[in-house]
Parts: structure tokens; C-alpha cells; sequence
């Protein structure tokens, strides 16, 4: 079974940087992707950045240019590098395992495995 775990999140003034780091413990099989998502209080999880192990990456509009995500291969531990975080940023924030598609498309639906997420906040 293969199992995902996050670094822990934190504390960060509007305009900080917060580095993720998942690492999965286990096979991952080929033509797999590790992406990222996110779910703020009452809204529905939403997946921002996706990589393949190709090192194709894809990014929602909302974290394009702020949030570069980047996959160690050698080690199966993918990072997300948040910068310029905003008030609209914090969340708990997911790593998550699946088909190629996944990572392109972004949908929780093409998830099969999930990390046990990280809480980040943004306040002055």
C-alpha cells in the first residue's frame, strides 16, 4: 500500500514562502502522477498543481507563477514551493497519487491515494 506523507505546514504573513514536501513510501507504478490539492473551510477540495514523472507540469490559474512544483524522482518526493501567499491561500493542503490524468486534469475523482494533509495559514 503505498503511503503519502506531508511536511508540516505553518504560519505565514501575506507575501511569505512555505515549502511542501511529500514523500510516498512504496511502489509507485508506471504511468502514475503526484499532483496537489487543497480545500479551504466550506469549499470543495480543488486540485492546483499536477507533475508526471516526466516533469510535465500543470497549474490552476489562481497558483501558476506563484507555486512551482517539482518531483525528486530518485526519491518519489514531490514539493510544492508556495510563494506570494495571499489571505485567499490558507488551507489544509493535499498530496495525492494517480493516473497520468490526474495530474493534467486536476480532479479529486482520479485520485486513489491521498496524504493526510497539511494545514497552511496566511495572516498578518
Amino acid at each position: 500500500e503505498l503511503q503519502l506523507v506531508e511536511s508540516v505546514g505553518g504560519f505565514v504573513q501575506p507575501g511569505g514562502s512555505l515549502r511542501l514536501s511529500c514523500a510516498a513510501s512504496g511502489y509507485i507504478p508506471s504511468g502514475y502522477a503526484m499532483a496537489w490539492f487543497r480545500q479551504a473551510p466550506g469549499e470543495e477540495r480543488e486540485g492546483i498543481a499536477g507533475i508526471n514523472f516526466d516533469g510535465d507540469a500543470r497549474y490552476v490559474d489562481c497558483v501558476k507563477g506563484r507555486y512551482p512544483i517539482s518531483l525528486d524522482i530518485a526519491t518519489n518526493t514531490q514539493y510544492l514551493q508556495m510563494n506570494s501567499l495571499k489571505p485567499e491561500d490558507p488551507a489544509m493542503y493535499y498530496c495525492a497519487v494517480g493516473p497520468r490524468p490526474m495530474a493534467e486534469l486536476l480532479r479529486t475523482r482520479d485520485v486513489l491515494y491521498w496524504g493526510q494533509g497539511t494545514q497552511v495559514t496566511v495572516s498578518s
